[in-house]
């Protein structure tokens, strides 16, 4: 199904609400390799506070990265849940065309994807960022194989974790999402300087839209420590992100 439209107007407003100041828009799945929106979007806002991630296949020339790169992209996705645009065989060349651009490679998969292409992560030459909790399975939790894969991946320096998407995999659901807490208490005891913050609006596996506000105030819950939410929410996406 595809998703309602979501436009730079309608995202204005929520930085307003929720106090944001820098973006990181994500090319949506919708849209395929075809990054004209993306980088339309991207134009809308200061080139200082504003990084894109791209969806290419391996089509892609190092004329049309270096363009991306222009316009503040630091970043390409695969979603391989299910497989659309990109598959996991393009991981492994991709990887390795954007790595001296600086960028690393950001996906959206199940976590038994995860931990079966474990040599796979360990073996590409750039960061690897792990969209929505790596989705970790629930009731599972704590005890899904892809938490010890993932923070393995953290601790080597090879890996990030977006904090985002709680509502996907949560079995609580609102307003606590409770189950997502020692997920994500273990990823911040494991290796808090790996950890970056993601909104995940507009929520477009939801049909039921998630309350924004509610889903930064769940990050107090799970970071109760302010430090370590200022390095989530500050100084680890100016590094991952080059902001």
């Amino acid at each position: 199904m595809k998703p309602a439209d979501a436009t730079v107007a309608d995202y204005r407003l929520l930085p307003k609400r929720l106090g944001i100041t820098r973006h990181v828009i994500v090319q949506p799945s919708t849209y395929g390799i075809d990054n004209s929106n993306l980088v339309f979007a991207l134009g809308q806002f200061g080139l200082g506070t504003t990084r894109g991630i791209a969806v290419v296949n391996t089509s892609v020339t190092d004329r049309e990265l270096k363009d991306l790169h222009a316009a503040v992209v630091r970043g390409i996705r695969f979603n391989l849940s299910p497989p659309g645009s990109t598959t996991f065989q393009m991981v492994a060349p991709l990887s390795k065309q954007v790595e001296p651009l600086g960028w690393h490679i950001q996906v959206n998969a199940f976590s038994d994807q995860i931990v079966d292409a474990k040599e796979l992560w360990n073996s590409v030459p750039c960061p690897i960022v792990f969209d929505h909790l790596a989705h970790v399975s629930q009731p599972m939790g704590i005890k899904d194989p892809v938490v010890a894969v993932v923070i393995d991946l953290m601790q080597k320096g090879k890996a990030w974790v977006k904090l985002s998407g709680a509502y996907i995999e949560s079995k609580v659901g609102a307003p606590t999402y409770s189950d997502t807490v020692p997920v994500v208490r273990a990823y911040v005891k494991a290796a808090p300087e790996r950890l970056v913050w993601g909104s995940d609006w507009p929520h477009p596996t939801e049909k039921v839209k998630p309350d924004d506000a509610v889903l930064l105030d769940l990050l107090a819950e799970w970071v109760p420590d302010a430090a370590t939410r200022n390095r989530i929410l500050v100084d680890n996406p100016a590094k991952l992100y080059g902001f």
